[in-house]
């Protein structure tokens, strides 16, 4: 499939792609007219890469990984065990982050429920 398909059918855009393909997260062939043709495993990569994006995962990260997923009943799983420890510490950096966050909220819900609210005309 060409690009525009796999743009269709992956819900992301032509301009995505090139870019993860930049990244060597994606490795199309090319014809000889230098168009790139994509398989149906792709399509799943493409996904793939978009979930691990939204995890917060670099693509630098990303490309380490893909190679090293397998499909199970439960989800994904790894099968490079090298790379369990560095997941397990994104994980709890996130988790670092969400607490931060919280913090910030409940600092932010003082300072407003301690403010009277703005009469509006």
């Amino acid at each position: 499939m060409r690009i525009g398909e796999l743009s269709r059918r992956a819900g992301v855009s032509i301009r995505s792609l090139r870019y993860y393909e930049e990244q060597h997260l994606l490795q199309p062939t090319r014809l000889p007219s230098g168009y790139r043709v994509y398989d149906e495993a792709d399509v799943i990569r493409v996904q793939r890469v978009r979930a691990l994006l939204a995890a917060g995962l670099s693509t630098r990260k990303i490309e380490r990984i893909l190679p090293c997923l397998t499909q199970h009943d439960d989800g994904l799983a790894l099968t490079c065990s090298d790379l369990y420890d560095e997941l397990v510490a994104e994980r709890d950096g996130l988790l670092e982050r969400i607490d931060t966050l919280r913090t910030s909220v409940d600092a932010l819900e003082t300072v407003i429920s301690a403010s009277p609210r703005p009469v509006t005309a």
